[in-house]
């Protein structure tokens, strides 16, 4: 069960990262209201997660969930450039997070 909760934190991580980009500086009250709830939600999820997964290896996955899905949404929405090298290095940021799974 912490898998999954610490996988649904990664997902509301994505959403909190990428809702920077659309509060425009927190200047869209709507935007930045989700983007708050997200994050907040984010951490709970994460501390939640902690209580039976060792805080090394759930802190990275959180990361690296947070970090490719982020790359991922602003290569489809954001237009960002999905080179080779950048494809690969995200293929590699999933490695290490089935590497930390697996070992945990």
């Amino acid at each position: 069960m912490a898998w999954i909760i610490l996988f649904l934190a990664g997902i509301l991580e994505i959403g909190w990262a990428v809702g920077l980009k659309y509060t425009e500086g927190f200047t869209k009250l709507m935007p930045t209201v989700l983007t708050g709830a997200s994050m907040v939600a984010s951490v709970v999820l994460l501390g939640i997660a902690v209580r039976t997964l060792p805080l090394g290896t759930a802190y990275a996955v959180w990361t690296g969930i947070g970090t490719v899905g982020t790359v991922i949404l602003g290569i489809v929405l954001l237009a960002e450039p999905a080179t080779a090298v950048r494809l690969g290095c995200i293929a590699l940021i999933v490695a290490g997070i089935a590497g930390l799974k697996l070992t945990a």
